[in-house]
């Protein structure tokens, strides 16, 4: 979906998955992340410091797995669509250059504060599918019958 599109709630139904968006990490996007956050660890920028630690490679910051989940629920919803509310846990170790998935699934489909509501079940995971970061949101998406 583009930028100037909107998913409408009549287009919506409960169990509906979003695409899954496949995405690789890169050490510099992680060094600029740590830069901009003032994160000053370095087992997300430096991979000498990070084999000391007994890390296979460094590790991308949860911050930004949850901003990418984010990213993802707020393209999925389109311009029209307002996020109305976003959490999320970091459980897994996700490391540089690894493949990372993003997936997600419709919930729920109500009316909250007088606008059409959904819920969604979003996550990531690695390659091999381990669960690393779950997450939920809950997003206004514009209706047909309003415009």
């Amino acid at each position: 979906m583009n930028e100037a599109q909107s998913r409408y709630f009549e287009d919506v139904c409960e169990g509906m998955e979003l695409a899954p968006l496949t995405k690789t990490v890169t050490t510099t996007q992680m060094f600029l992340y740590s830069a901009i956050t003032r994160n000053p660890h370095r087992i997300h920028y430096d991979e000498k410091f990070a084999h000391s630690e007994g890390l296979p490679t460094v590790l991308v910051q949860g911050p930004l797995q949850g901003a990418q989940l984010s990213a993802y629920v707020s393209d999925w919803m389109g311009a029209g669509g307002f996020l109305k509310k976003f959490t999320y846990s970091n459980r897994g170790m996700a490391l540089a250059g690894q493949s990372l998935t993003l997936r997600g699934k419709v919930v729920k489909k109500y009316e909250l504060e007088g606008r059409p509501a959904v819920d969604l079940e979003v996550w990531e995971e690695n390659a091999t599918g381990d669960l690393l970061v779950p997450a939920a949101a809950t997003v206004f998406l514009p209706s047909r019958s309003t415009n």
